[in-house]
């Protein structure tokens, strides 16, 4: 596995053991990309673990319901909230033991959402040069001091060659809803 970024602190880390789990996460991740792919959608995919479960998995949905801000990260967060089991009081920060893992980094928008919801920690595959809010554009997730949300931990490069290419399949083929060349370098 190639060495990974981490765009919260401006490092590299090399993997780890446990990085396995996070690839086994990853490979969840990939699983609601290509659902994405094959509904024409952006192929960006995610899962929401805590306790060494998925209780939230999304994909984006914006073609399908006209609305651009249906990204993966916050179709799962609606779920998520709308569980009472999940979130069975109401909490400041719902997602504060919760682990964030998606085929791209998050943008701006949902960078923000997952800070205001105190997410723990976001593991991504690739980066998002036009939109990326850990890191990549801003630094969402820890470069921009809050008084109020937590910071949290950002790391990208799992499976990272993998969401390049389902990215590159998606705007090779055909996209009637958008005419967005994506460049992943």
């Amino acid at each position: 596995m190639a060495m990974m970024e981490s765009t919260s602190y401006g490092s590299l880390e090399r993997p780890q053991d446990h990085d396995t789990v996070h690839i086994k996460w990853m490979k969840c991740a990939m699983d609601m990309a290509e659902e994405a792919l094959a509904a024409r959608e952006v192929p960006v995919g995610c899962v929401f673990v805590r306790d060494s479960k998925i209780i939230a998995r999304a994909r984006n949905r914006t073609n399908q319901l006209r609305n651009a801000t249906r990204h993966a990260e916050l179709e799962a967060i609606d779920e998520i909230l709308a569980d009472k089991e999940l979130t069975p009081t109401v909490t400041e920060y719902p997602l504060s033991e919760t682990t964030l893992y998606v085929t791209v980094e998050p943008c701006i928008m949902c960078a923000s959402a997952l800070r205001q919801m105190g997410i723990k920690e976001v593991f991504y595959g690739c980066g998002n040069d036009r939109f990326g809010g850990c890191g990549s554009v801003l630094g969402v997730n820890s470069a921009l001091p809050h008084p109020k949300h937590p910071e949290y931990r950002a790391v990208g490069g799992y499976m990272r060659e993998d969401a390049i290419m389902i990215l590159r399949r998606f705007y090779i083929t055909e996209n009637e809803n958008g005419n967005v060349v994506v460049d992943v370098r």
